[in-house]
């Protein structure tokens, strides 16, 4: 079974470091907004990998914390973003 969790760590790892590549070579901003939900949601299933390997379930109470926190996060940034769109001169 540790093999599993080895693999479950090495897909994540790998999964964070692609999403941060497109978090820091984005671009625009909404590339870069979903990099960052991507990572959140990364984070997540980490969490969640680690409840299950280590057999703790207090740890999912931040894990529901972290996902409305990050909807929340989400929509504001949508909702208030300024377009990426560069101005012609006069």
């Amino acid at each position: 079974m540790t093999i599993v969790w080895t693999i479950v760590a090495v897909m994540l790892t790998a999964a964070a470091a692609v999403t941060m590549y497109r978090l820091l070579a984005g671009p625009s901003t909404l590339d870069r907004l979903v990099a960052v939900d991507t990572l959140v949601a990364v984070a997540m299933c980490g969490i969640g990998a680690w409840a299950g390997y280590s057999g703790d379930s207090t740890v999912t109470y931040g894990l529901t914390a972290l996902a409305l926190i990050s909807f929340i996060g989400t929509v504001s940034v949508a909702r208030f973003r300024v377009p990426d769109v560069k101005r012609r001169p006069r």
